[in-house]
């Protein structure tokens, strides 16, 4: 395989899209990749090598799926349109997309996570006739200036009256030593309680509690057990609305259909986008259908190419290939042998502090001596790991977490390989 360090062609590239992008748009890797191909759950660079993709979320159901080719190709062949023409494909997705979720009953369509998050936002800010927020103090929910000021909010900032944060729950780091799952699930309630009530007392009043069931961009911790359910309790309670962005937690990643079952609530509005449109721009938001209608009401709310013959489309045959060829099933059956195989490595390496997910998302955290995070350790995994053909990233509260998110369709081959790898690579940096 030629140096990519001295590849001269692969020089040329990033500096035609330095060029062409300006300076600054992020790459992975210091020295980068050049992808041409996908093909299930693997990925091809340039020089025709092989790697192994356990990163990419859009490819839920696998690079290139055939299916999701033919419903693309065929429907852009046929008719491709904005919303204010009836189609039946758009409405047909809506009518699966609810009964999936079980508590929502109408769908507004967008092209990103960003939109989803932000048109969710602005509903229940409508329904509540509150502007309040409160998020976790390392999330990320999306980028634009109403939805990107959620991220990384600190717990003490309060320049924006109408946003809170409070500590995202955790077992690792707990907020208070030494107390039970129920104690220390009360602690961080504690912390929402008081969200709320400065919410309350300024004029921006309580609207909704924002998570990603499983937080994800938290490093996927784990959660103490009833914090959800309580959490969700107190908000209802208080008058506001629980938002589940489901972006990454949804669409069979965790082994089920969607994150807030592998947690164990219930949300009054679900955020799904990256896997519906396994590569083509899809997003949603669902909720009650006063939810939705009082938002359409106040808003006329209308997105150009979302709600497209082509979204419904594309956006159907993903259900159906995660319906009829077991990938959720995968998921779930993959994601815990994969768990389990990385656990056995904790009882050998220190560094190695955690191992936790759901289903085929999982992080690994590691430590320097003193039990400090190791953000080079985690990068240098992430390094070495290319170099053995497989493909991952850093994440969490620290960027200290090797982040696997792999196609659901992963084979189970190539689990055993990752875990090959992923000892060697260990053996490589700590001997």
């Amino acid at each position: 395989m030629p140096d990519a360090k001295n590849d001269p062609a692969i020089e040329a590239l990033v500096k035609r899209r330095d060029a062409a992008f300006g300076r600054g748009a992020k790459l992975f890797y210091d020295t980068p990749l050049h992808l041409v191909k996908g093909e299930g759950a693997y990925v091809f660079d340039s020089a025709g090598r092989r790697y192994v993709d356990m990163y990419n979320n859009v490819p839920c159901v696998g690079h290139a799926h055939p299916r999701i080719v033919e419903a693309m190709a065929t429907q852009q062949a046929t008719l491709n349109t904005h919303s204010r023409y009836l189609h039946e494909s758009a409405i047909a997705l809506a009518e699966r997309l609810t009964a999936l979720q079980r508590v929502t009953d109408c769908a507004i369509f967008s092209c990103s996570g960003t939109e989803a998050v932000e048109v969710a936002m602005r509903m229940a800010q409508i329904a509540t006739s509150a502007h309040g927020i409160i998020c976790t103090n390392h999330t990320y929910h999306g980028n634009n200036a109403m939805v990107g000021a959620l991220t990384n909010l600190a717990t003490d900032d309060r320049t924006n009256p109408a946003l809170r944060a409070i500590p995202f729950p955790e077992t690792l780091r707990p907020v208070e030593a030494g107390l039970s799952q129920t104690e220390l699930a009360d602690a961080y309630i504690a912390r929402l309680a008081t969200a709320i009530e400065e919410l309350k007392a300024n004029a921006s009043g309580f609207a909704a509690l924002i998570l990603c069931p499983i937080l994800a961009n938290e490093g996927l911790p784990d959660i103490p057990e009833s914090f959800m359910q309580k959490a969700a309790r107190m908000v209802r309670a208080a008058g506001g609305l629980i938002i589940a962005d489901e972006v990454q937690a949804g669409y069979g990643r965790t082994g089920q259909w969607w994150g807030y079952d592998a947690v164990g609530f219930v949300p009054d509005i679900v955020v799904t986008g990256k896997p519906m449109g396994a590569g083509l721009p899809l997003a949603a938001t669902t909720g009650r259908r006063d939810l939705v209608e009082g938002f359409r009401a106040e808003t006329r709310y209308f997105n150009t190419f979302a709600a497209s013959p082509l979204q419904g489309a594309v956006g159907l045959a993903v259900i159906d290939v995660l319906e009829t060829e077991g990938m959720i099933e995968n998921a779930r059956d993959v994601g815990a042998f994969l768990h389990a195989g990385l656990a056995q490595h904790q009882a050998h390496w220190n560094a190695l502090a955690d191992v936790r997910g759901k289903g085929l998302f999982l992080g690994a955290e590691f430590v320097d001596a003193d039990g400090r995070p190791d953000t080079a350790l985690a990068s240098a995994m992430v390094r070495g790991l290319r170099e053995r053909g497989f493909l991952t990233s850093i994440d969490g509260a620290f960027n200290n977490m090797v982040k696997m998110r792999p196609p659901l369709p992963l084979p189970m081959q190539e689990a055993q390989g990752f875990l090959d790898a992923f000892e060697a690579e260990m053996e490589s940096l700590h001997g």
